[in-house]
């Protein structure tokens, strides 16, 4: 279309420049034309005239074009005469070719007589148009009036001519009007319109060129990818893999290495799925087979203390199974609340005060303390999160480090603001007065069902799943969990220690 455009603004001002040039041409002749009538074929007494026989032999001895046309009109706008005529000119036209024209010249035959068919239409539908400034009427009249005019017009016989009209005058009277007329205007369009076929097949090419490109370049790789994705979709294929494609440094590229990122990302969580539906199976199915054990024995069983202890076993397994129901109704959960709830301000030291003061109401007599202290050079402790999922993440470790500690124990959590590589984070440590963890457990704790706890401790208390459920909210909040142990001076143990970090929350001054 650019190219359309510069040709066409191009070839217009050529048009233009042409057609000005063959009206200075006409002026150039008719000045002298005139000069000559005014001389040899006007009369000033008694009034001024034209003799019309004297302005007949000067315009037959004219040696004028086979293009140009002279007509002399009198002081009425009568035709006195026509250079055509006087001078008995033969029109001659070229005879048609021999040999038929191919397929281009007749395309651009066809193209240029129906323009010329739009311009005789446009012509006839209005007065005025590109094409015609004015009528020959209006013409004369102009000249008659001691104007010269010039410009473009169609004749009565669909001819597109150049015509300049001079006003012929004795003194200051006008006896007579010179209309001169160039009609070899459609060959200068036709030549116009020659000119800008190059430019029509440049366009063409370039926009053909354009096409295969874009195709080659946008379309193909695009189809391959729906075509990748359908596999995937269809579950030909787990993953989309399209190396060629993300090594591109585009956006196509961009957008294949998304893809890439989002099916592995799906394959992955399909994976963790699975493995959590057959972790799940595997702990649900340890207190049922209990459950079934019970019952079975119950029913051969009549000793009254065997058959309470068998009772025993049961409630405690359904204490389990419950346990365990509700924290993987917990752990399912936490994935779809994420993604529903939007992030907003969160303040830890409020959220962390308020957790503190209803374990410490709660609390009955014999268990642990919960304290919670701000350092004194923090007056808030903010980061940008989801309330309720940061809440289940502390709650789980205070309830975690209670189980763990003495009867009349200490639960101490602190909060602070720190820099870490150059970021401030919010970091809580919470430590009980447990038996602490064993070194080589101290990253297995996070796994899901993991439950090996010390001796002593009750057993089905726990569904393993706390710690991972931690872990999850916290790292989708981009922190961080670390668990340690409390050692004193001679490096004994006195008990456990979590330290949770969050991007903190930085207001703006």
């Amino acid at each position: 279309m650019l190219i359309l455009v510069i040709g066409a603004l191009v070839l217009n001002e050529m048009r233009t420049g042409l057609v000005q040039a063959r009206i200075e041409s006409l002026s150039t002749q008719g000045d002298l034309i005139v000069s000559v009538l005014a001389e040899g074929a006007t009369i000033g007494d008694p009034e001024p005239g034209m003799i019309n026989a004297n302005a007949r032999r000067i315009l037959k001895r004219l040696e004028l074009p086979n293009t140009v046309r002279a007509r002399l009109y009198d002081s009425r706008g009568r035709l006195i005469g026509d250079y055509g005529l006087l001078s008995d000119r033969v029109d001659e036209e070229a005879l048609g070719r021999l040999s038929e024209r191919n397929f281009l010249e007749k395309t651009a035959a066809a193209v240029s007589d129906g323009l010329d068919a739009i311009a005789r239409v446009l012509q006839s539908g209005a007065r005025k148009s590109l094409l015609q400034t004015q009528s020959l009427e209006e013409e004369l009249n102009a000249a008659l009036a001691g104007q010269r005019v010039s410009g473009e017009r169609i004749t009565s016989r669909d001819e597109r001519v150049v015509s300049v009209s001079f006003p012929i005058q004795r003194v200051s009277a006008v006896v007579g009007v010179l209309t001169l007329e160039a009609s070899d205007v459609s060959d200068i369009v036709r030549r116009e319109r020659a000119a800008l076929l190059p430019f029509i097949w440049v366009a063409i090419f370039v926009s053909l060129l354009s096409a295969g490109i874009l195709s080659f370049m946008i379309a193909r790789p695009l189809r391959r990818l729906a075509m990748a994705a359908d596999r995937v979709g269809s579950g030909a294929a787990e993953k989309l893999e399209l190396p060629r494609l993300t090594s591109r440094r585009d956006e196509i590229g961009e957008l294949a290495e998304s893809l890439e990122s989002m099916t592995s990302a799906l394959f992955d969580r399909i994976v963790a799925n699975e493995a959590f539906a057959a972790d799940v199976a595997h702990e649900l199915k340890n207190p049922l087979t209990s459950i079934r054990s019970a019952v079975e024995t119950s029913e051969r069983v009549t000793d009254p203390a065997a058959l309470a202890k068998l009772r025993r076993v049961i409630a405690s397994d359904v204490r389990r199974l419950d346990r365990l129901i509700t924290d993987i109704s917990n752990a399912t959960r936490m994935e779809a609340e994420a993604a529903r709830s939007p992030m907003e301000r969160v303040d830890l030291g409020r959220l962390l005060s308020d957790l503190a003061d209803t374990y410490d109401a709660i609390r009955d007599e014999g268990q642990p303390r919960v304290k919670f202290t701000l350092e004194e050079n923090v007056e808030e402790l903010l980061v940008i999160g989801r309330e309720g999922p940061l809440g289940q993440v502390f709650r789980n470790l205070i309830e975690n480090a209670r189980s763990f500690s003495p009867e009349n124990g200490l639960v101490s959590i602190r909060g602070r603001n720190v820099v870490v590589g150059g970021t401030l984070f919010a970091e809580v440590v919470i430590e009980d007065q447990g038996p602490g963890i064993p070194d080589d457990k101290l990253e297995k704790i996070f796994d899901r069902f993991y439950t090996d706890r010390p001796a002593g401790t009750k057993f089905g208390q726990n569904s393993g799943l706390g710690l991972s459920i931690v872990e999850q909210i916290v790292e989708s909040h981009h922190g961080s969990v670390e668990a340690s142990n409390v050692l004193d001076a001679s490096d004994s143990v006195h008990g456990a220690r979590f330290l949770i970090r969050l991007p903190a929350f930085v207001r703006d001054k």
